[in-house]
């Protein structure tokens, strides 16, 4: 069994608090956030194939990458890495292109829980109250419950 994904998400505020823990360090953890080929394994639902289209994992460079599905059809994202501190955080932008102009802004913070365990909490803030909840009604909580999932078997295979 997995770990579950915690998305405390108040209502009438414009951010959420998600939480999820790993089995394995968090260095481990911020690599599979860092390296592109890792990423493209495990980020969003298991039914999309990702490719990245642009990788500069560095405080002020940025990132691209298109997920596809089985009818073919192309879902593109985009952001900026404003502050990467490594094994530690990550502040950057997000945007999913079919929602031009909604753009959040999340910090992923990397924690230790000892025993090859650790915590990623990401404070993630979206321009308005309704782009957060349309963000959640559009599947959120489930694209990265099996990103996380898919992730859980990536670490688990090193």
């Amino acid at each position: 069994m997995s770990n579950p994904v915690v998305i405390d998400a108040a209502p009438g505020q414009s951010y959420a608090d998600i939480t999820r823990e790993f089995e394995a360090s968090a260095d481990a953890v911020f690599r599979a956030h860092a390296d592109p080929d890792l990423f493209a394994r495990w980020i969003g639902p298991r039914s999309l194939q990702t490719k990245i289209r642009h990788w500069d994992f560095r405080s002020g460079g940025g990132y691209a990458f298109v997920q596809t599905d089985a009818e073919g059809n192309d879902y593109e994202f985009r952001g900026v890495f404003h502050t990467v501190r490594e094994n530690e955080l990550i502040i950057q932008t997000f945007e999913f292109l079919g929602a031009p102009d909604q753009v959040s802004i999340d910090a992923l913070r990397f924690e230790d829980l000892g025993g090859g365990r650790s915590r990623l909490a990401d404070h993630s803030v979206f321009p308005s109250v309704e782009a957060l909840e349309s963000m959640i009604s559009e599947g959120m909580e489930y694209g990265m419950r099996e990103g996380y999932e898919k992730l859980d078997d990536l670490l688990a295979g090193e």
